[in-house]
């Protein structure tokens, strides 16, 4: 039976498991849209292809399968292009469909057109244009299978706009096959002789490719052997933090004493992560390319190993597999760094005790000391980037797999649009969005999604009138000159209650959990505006401080 192009795309997105795409619609792939009306496939309309796509990323950083976003052509596109440079560098599987021009005017600089295909290969692992429908079915499978292999990411796929109404015999859309990657036996025994002849170990665990059950597995051996774990950059779901083997995360603003231990160990056993440049504390924990520590790597890409650090062992294999292959290893029974590991848990829990008191008359240490206790242990924590994320990452100890969704690549205006993503996959859980004043306008407008799809995620917006980060850095380069970081923001109570949602502002400390707990009982999304005085910039230091020391 013959299809059109925007039906065989959609059939071949059902053969592969696909329950949901985000999009802003486009003239360029209505075709599409129309294969959608009766699949299925809910489709989730945004305000900005920006937000699409970081929602088709958080659906792809929860699940481990490829979040599908579909987009218009040229400035759609473009638009777009933030959420999948952050899938890029934070490893996630998406795919992006973008509707383009038709075949006939290709080449001629026609109507918002772009040549994804040169534009984007920085932006993905793949980009591909489907210029003859009768091989649908094979991009996609393809976009599928590369977005999940080796070290995930992103794949673009360019669909002119009068190739998806051509009416076309084609195969019957088949799921993708999934590969794995799994350490041999040579390489597990050899990393069996380097763990047992270790003194001072470490392990920092990364990347993508985990899922429930292995992050469960590999707690159980971390245990049993006592080994010291860290967590890299904005992966702390990946260890429980309150186990006695966690020694802290490695990212930015690392505890001082556990970068001394990192750079103090005999054996790292760098596991599913790359330890770029945030987790590395700007390249500085390990020396390049040969660190001077023995160096184990785990990764699921062969082009990954040795292309920063050289590796004593390189073990090309996903985190599941070689997690699995854990449970048949001879391991020594009475280690020799029990205390030492007990001593670095110690040193993260005072560590991740937030301070009482600050400037002004909020106090966000008892905020992050209410928050700890009155939250479900798997409730989910989003956000983008900005000082304010400190709070969250430092002082909230992460327990349960799936409990995260942040981007390493540092991009603003992530976590509300995740924030809606993530309520939309698991609606039986709390969902909290943290979000400074400059980060959340980046995407506020998807607030009006989540009230849409009746998704009652909180977000704790924490409103300091600045570019926090930037700021902090200018006071410490050039004190006194402020310039281009100041913000004068809207009434974001009232922005809340404008798109159907429940708005509360905190202007003392004591405000906050009643606040909370109202948000909570609405039912509605929610947007608490805690007032931050601009001086508490950090948990350490105030605005002041830093200039006066700069």
């Amino acid at each position: 039976m013959k299809r059109t192009g925007g039906q065989l795309i959609v059939e071949a997105l059902k053969a592969n498991g696909v329950s949901r795409v985000s999009c802003v619609p486009g003239e360029s792939y209505l075709a599409v849209l129309d294969a959608l009306y009766e699949s299925g496939i809910e489709t989730v309309i945004c305000r900005q292809e920006g937000g699409a796509a970081m929602m088709a990323d958080t659906w792809g950083r929860l699940t481990g399968e490829p979040g599908i976003c579909m987009v218009t052509r040229g400035p759609g596109a473009t638009n777009a292009s933030a959420g999948l440079h952050i899938a890029m560098q934070d490893s996630i599987p998406m795919i992006l469909f973008i509707g383009q021009v038709q075949r006939d005017a290709r080449e001629r600089e026609a109507f918002q057109e772009v040549e994804y295909r040169r534009a984007f290969t920085e932006f993905a692992k793949w980009v591909g244009e489907i210029d003859d429908a009768r091989r649908i079915p094979e991009f996609v499978t393809r976009a599928f299978a590369v977005a999940t292999s080796g070290r995930p990411g992103p794949v673009v796929l360019s669909l002119p706009e009068d190739m998806l109404v051509d009416l076309v015999d084609a195969p019957e859309a088949k799921p993708y096959t999934p590969v794995e990657n799994h350490p041999g036996p040579k390489q597990m025994a050899k990393f069996a002789e380097l763990l047992g002849a270790a003194k001072r170990p470490m392990v920092i665990l990364g990347g993508t490719r985990w899922t429930e059950q292995s992050v469960a597995q590999f707690k159980t051996f971390a245990e049993r052997l006592k080994l010291p774990v860290g967590c890299s950059f904005r992966r702390q779901a990946l260890f429980d933090h309150l186990s006695p083997s966690y020694a802290g995360d490695v990212g930015i603003g690392i505890n001082p004493a556990l970068s001394a231990e990192i750079k103090q160990s005999d054996l790292i056993v760098l596991l599913g992560g790359r330890l770029s440049e945030m987790p590395s504390s700007g390249y500085t924990l390990l020396d390049i390319p040969y660190p001077s520590q023995t160096l184990v790597h785990v990764y699921p890409q062969a082009e990954e190993l040795g292309r920063v650090y050289r590796p004593d062992l390189a073990i090309c294999a996903s985190s599941t597999e070689f997690v699995e292959a854990l449970s048949t290893l001879e391991v020594p029974e009475n280690p020799v760094w029990a205390e030492r590991t007990a001593a670095m848990h110690a040193a993260y829990l005072t560590w991740s005790t937030p301070p009482k008191t600050g400037p002004g008359p909020v106090q966000m240490g008892p905020i992050m000391d209410w928050i700890e206790a009155n939250t479900p242990v798997d409730a989910i924590f989003t956000n983008g980037a900005g000082n304010y994320a400190t709070w969250l990452h430092r002082f909230h100890r992460f327990q349960r797999f799936n409990t995260q969704s942040a981007p390493t690549s540092g991009s603003m205006g992530y976590g509300l649009p995740a924030a809606v993503a993530a309520k939309h996959l698991f609606p039986e859980r709390e969902v909290v969005c943290f979000a400074g004043d400059g980060c959340f306008m980046m995407h506020g407008q998807e607030f009006i999604t989540a009230v849409r799809y009746g998704l009652p995620i909180i977000t704790v917006l924490v409103n300091n009138g600045t570019y926090g980060t930037i700021r902090m850095h200018q006071e410490r380069e050039y004190p006194g000159r402020v310039s281009g970081t100041d913000l004068v923001n809207p009434d974001f109570v009232a922005f809340a209650k404008a798109y159907g949602g429940h708005g509360e502002i905190v202007e003392k400390t004591e405000d906050f959990g009643p606040a909370y707990e109202r948000a909570r009982a609405s039912g509605k999304p929610s947007i608490i505006e805690v007032k931050l005085d601009p001086e508490a910039i950090t948990p350490a230091r105030t605005l002041t401080q830093i200039r006066e020391r700069s």
